[in-house]
C-alpha cells in the first residue's frame, strides 16, 4: 500500500472516528446536562433553535480539523520533516504536556488573529453560538477550522514529535473541545482559578458571551499575561464552586414531568 493511500485512509478513518464521538459524546453530555439545569452557566439564554445548523456545519469542519494532523503525520512519513524522536514510556507524558503548552500558544495568537477585522468574516461563524452548547463545537467555517487545528501540519518542521503523540493530542483536543463547548459547569474547582493556569468550562464560555476576553484553549497564561482574562473568571469558577449543588444522574421533577407529557 502506498503511503498516498494509507494516509488517505488514515483521514477518512479519523474523521469518521470523530463524526461518531461527536455524536455519542453530544447525546451523553446532554442527557447529563438535562439532569443538572442549574449548573447551566448562562442562564436564560439558550442556542437549541441552532442545532440542526450547528450540526450540520460541524460535519464540514470536523474533515478539516483532521486534515492537519494528516499533512503532518505524511510529511513525517515521507522525510519532509525531522525525523520522530523515538516515544518511550519515560517521554510519552513529558512530550504530551509540551505539545499542550506549544498548542495552547499557537492557539491564543492564532484565536487573537481570527478576532481581527482582516479575519474575523472567517470566524463570526462561530460566534452566531452565543451560548454554546457541545453540538455547536465544530459549528466554525472550514478554513477557520483549519487554521486553528494546523498546528499538528506545522510543528512536525520545529519538533519532532512521535506520531502517537500527535494523535493523542488531536484526541484529546476533541474531546475537550466538546465539553469546553457544552455551556455546562462540572469542573468549577480551585484548580481552574488563580493562581493554577488550569481552566474549566466557563472560561470559553465566557469567550462566546463576552467576545473580546479568555482566547487560550488550556491554560489561562496568556491571557492572564497579555491582559485578555475576562475580570470576573476567576470569581465566576469560585462561585460555582462554592454554590453548585451536586451532580446528579437520576432526572429532576421538571424532567420527568415533561417526559411524562411528552409520552
Amino acid at each position: 500500500m502506498s503511503d498516498e493511500v494509507f494516509y488517505l485512509l488514515f483521514l477518512f478513518g479519523f474523521y469518521t472516528f470523530t463524526v461518531v464521538t461527536y455524536f455519542a459524546l453530544g447525546h451523553g453530555i446532554t442527557w447529563l446536562n438535562e439532569r443538572n439545569p442549574e449548573r447551566k452557566i448562562q442562564k436564560g439564554r439558550g442556542s437549541d433553535k441552532r442545532r440542526s445548523a450547528e450540526i450540520r456545519q460541524s460535519l464540514k469542519s470536523m474533515f478539516s480539523a483532521c486534515l492537519p494532523l494528516t499533512i503532518g503525520l505524511y510529511a513525517q512519513q515521507k522525510g519532509w520533516a525531522p525525523a520522530p524522536w523515538t516515544l518511550t514510556w519515560w517521554n510519552a507524558l513529558p512530550l504530551f504536556v509540551l505539545s499542550m503548552i506549544l498548542y495552547d500558544a499557537w492557539f491564543y495568537f492564532m484565536h487573537r488573529l481570527l478576532h481581527t477585522k482582516w479575519l474575523y468574516p472567517l470566524h463570526a461563524l462561530h460566534h452566531k453560538s452565543v451560548a454554546p452548547t457541545i453540538w455547536s463545537t465544530y459549528s466554525e467555517d472550514v478554513v477557520d477550522n483549519f487554521l486553528l487545528q494546523s498546528f499538528s501540519a506545522v510543528v512536525v518542521f520545529v519538533v519532532p514529535f512521535p506520531p502517537l503523540v500527535l494523535v493523542a493530542h488531536r484526541l484529546f483536543e476533541h474531546f475537550n473541545g466538546m465539553i469546553g463547548h457544552c455551556g455546562f459547569e462540572y469542573f468549577a474547582a480551585s484548580t481552574a482559578r488563580y493562581p493554577s493556569p488550569l481552566l474549566c468550562t466557563t472560561f470559553h464560555d465566557q469567550h462566546h458571551s463576552g467576545f473580546r476576553y479568555n482566547y487560550a484553549n488550556y491554560f489561562s497564561f496568556w491571557d492572564r499575561v497579555l491582559g485578555t482574562l475576562a475580570p470576573n473568571y476567576d470569581q465566576r469558577v469560585k462561585t460555582f464552586e462554592d454554590e453548585a449543588p451536586r451532580i446528579t444522574i437520576s432526572e429532576g421533577t421538571e424532567l420527568a414531568e415533561a417526559r411524562e407529557r411528552a409520552e
